[in-house]
């Protein structure tokens, strides 16, 4: 007999992994809108089903608990009972011998907690406050609520010019969203139940490039009121399409030569072509509203002013000021922030870093974009310094793939100390220190000074990439308008508490965001300002979509957007991406589970056909 075996999973072994992935999906494809409380009474049985059973407060306890839960959703519970599920908790929490009691039960308190209203309502009423306007998970998760399954319908039929129509009501901007939006739509989408999330940012871009001319929608009525808009970003020009559309006279000012905010001046061509740019910009001016360039508030027009002379104010401004390392040597010539390296290169003034040894310091989007930049501008070498892991990254997986790939180095755990002079005070290097990675801190590991000595990296340039702020500075005097945290202080509806008839939104209220966060406010803020100056004017569609399909489940591969090869690309800032063909674009968006009719989407809220 032998003493040992080779041991090969069995046919029930390879089941209960399959029933873990499919938990996995689910967990992953979990929909905003439910009930916190059934949520966390489905996760503790699932603690409880993995302990080992060696220790009372596990064993026991996790059951007594799971007990206390059912009793609140079958309606048998009292008010005592929340009493004695939190001390339940609690005892589990601070005795339990592994991560399996102390995790489930910290679960149960944050949920309590956190969401006490929810129990007591399932306690007294026998049901949840939990509620979505926009249960579908990619409509709701989109910041500006797009109806994403109606226009992915629509390409699947051919008829693009009216998925991008759909696209344009909530969001003027289509043709960038298809080529940068960070698609928070497809994090929970429910195909990935069946296999991997939908393609959504490949298929409005899809629908763009094959859209034709651009629509101009129906204009109504004048209302004789005037709207100023400062900021010709994202945000501002949203707003500015939208309340033209409701026939107020907008003015739009511009302190730049050109309009586009951050994306012209944060994100380079190779992303967004600057033809794409100009033609989506000219295509939303179509709606009438007026742009003045070249125009600063605060130096050539105050605010103050702009209040006296207009009916509303919308202010979005972005956060297009730098952050400083605040280490020593940041004088040193050569030492450029990313906003000011990507501004020039939107004002079509490229630099020359051929040759050059360049270190990025930064883990975000805007890095990765500075430093694949730097390539394209023939520097000889590009490393981009983080303080974290890689994994820590705030940038997209995708960009910092595309990095190295354009052959960046990425310098993971080490923080920047100074930065080295020559003699004739330029940049020639800089000093990192090698981290390790610490405790976890507001949900995310800190890193500390590991004992391994200071690094000295040959630096002929420093690119600065930690984070944007605004220029506050130019509102300061307008008597209202309050600065928390170098942003300015709004409502979650765009209007300021203190200073009637101004609005604010987009980055310069919620820090450096995304572009689709920016649009959203936007929109926000048009129909905020729309009932301020005493309308209620709804911006609708009236597209019928194609009839729902059932041939949708069967498991198929997701089409994933290619690319340029990289020594192809990094010679040149056309853009990168190719987009679909006509058969990946057809199989992509008959992928869809229409969620919007089946499931969840049809019993709680369903379709918003107008804001």
């Amino acid at each position: 007999m032998s003493r040992l075996i080779i041991v090969t999973e069995n046919e029930a072994q390879k089941t209960v992994e399959g029933l873990y992935r499919d938990l996995e999906r689910r967990i992953q494809a979990s929909q905003p809108g439910l009930c916190p409380v059934d949520l966390a009474e489905a996760f503790l049985h699932v603690c409880h089903s993995q302990s080992c059973g060696k220790c009372t407060p596990c064993r026991v306890g996790l059951g007594q608990l799971e007990k206390l839960m059912e009793s609140v959703l079958n309606g048998s519970a009292d008010m005592d009972t929340l009493k004695t599920i939190e001390k339940t908790a609690e005892a589990i929490y601070h005795s339990a011998d592994c991560a399996i009691g102390f995790e489930a039960a910290k679960m149960v308190l944050r949920g309590i907690r956190g969401f006490y209203d929810d129990y007591a309502e399932h306690v007294k009423h026998g049901r949840c406050f939990a509620k979505q306007s926009q249960p579908v998970p990619c409509v709701a998760l989109c910041p500006a609520h797009v109806d994403v399954p109606g226009y992915v319908s629509l390409i699947h039929e051919g008829r693009y010019a009216e998925a991008v129509q759909l696209i344009r009501k909530d969001n003027p901007f289509p043709a960038a969203c298809g080529l940068i939006c960070e698609h928070p739509c497809e994090l929970r989408c429910r195909r990935t139940m069946v296999d991997k999330a939908i393609n959504i940012r490949g298929l409005k871009r899809y629908a763009v490039e094959h859209e034709g001319e651009i629509k101009v929608p129906q204009i109504m009525d004048k209302t004789g009121k005037k709207v100023a808009i400062v900021g010709g970003g994202p945000s501002g020009l949203s707003a500015a399409y939208y309340l033209s559309i409701m026939g107020h006279d907008v003015t739009v000012y511009e302190q730049r030569k050109k309009l586009g905010g951050m994306l012209r001046y944060g994100i380079p061509a190779y992303r967004l072509p600057r033809e794409i740019l100009d033609h989506e910009i000219e295509g939303l001016m179509k709606t009438g509203f007026q742009v003045k360039t070249d125009v600063s508030i605060g130096k050539d027009l105050s605010l103050a002013q702009l209040k006296k002379d207009f009916d509303a104010v919308y202010v979005s401004i972005g956060a297009h000021t730098d952050k400083k390392l605040g280490i020593p040597g940041e004088d040193a010539e050569g030492v450029i922030s990313a906003v000011e390296m990507l501004r020039n290169i939107g004002d079509d003034r490229y630099p020359d870093f051929s040759g050059l040894d360049v270190v990025v310091v930064g883990g975000g989007n805007v890095a990765m974009d500075v430093a694949r930049s730097a390539v394209r501008l023939g520097a000889k070498t590009v490393k981009v310094a983080y303080r974290r892991r890689r994994v820590d990254m705030t940038a997209l997986p995708e960009e910092v793939e595309g990095a190295i790939a354009d052959g960046c180095d990425i310098v993971e755990l080490h923080s920047p100390v100074r930065i080295e002079k020559d003699e004739k005070g330029h940049c020639k290097g800089i000093v990192l220190k090698p981290q390790i990675i610490g405790g976890v801190r507001y949900g995310r590991p800190s890193p500390k000074d590991s004992q391994s000595p200071e690094v000295l990296v040959n630096a002929d340039l420093v690119l600065v990439a930690i984070g944007q702020g605004i220029d506050f500075r130019k509102f300061e005097e307008y008597q209202g308008i309050t600065i928390e945290s170098g942003r300015i202080n709004a409502l979650d509806t765009s209007a300021l508490k203190n200073a009637e008839g101004i609005f604010a939104g987009g980055d310069c209220v919620t820090g450096p965001a995304t572009v689709i966060r920016a649009i959203a406010a936007g929109k926000t803020a048009a129909a905020n300002i729309d009932e301020y100056l005493g309308f209620f004017h709804e911006i609708e569609s009236d597209i019928v979509l194609p009839p729902v399909r059932f041939d949708d489940n069967a498991p198929t591969g997701r089409v994933n957007m290619k690319e340029r090869p990289a020594n192809e690309r990094v010679c040149d800032f056309k853009l990168m991406e190719y987009g679909m063909t006509d058969e990946e674009a057809c199989q992509e968006s008959g992928r869809c589970l229409h969620c919007d009719h089946f499931g969840y989407g049809i019993f709680k809220g369903g379709r918003e056909s107008k804001w």
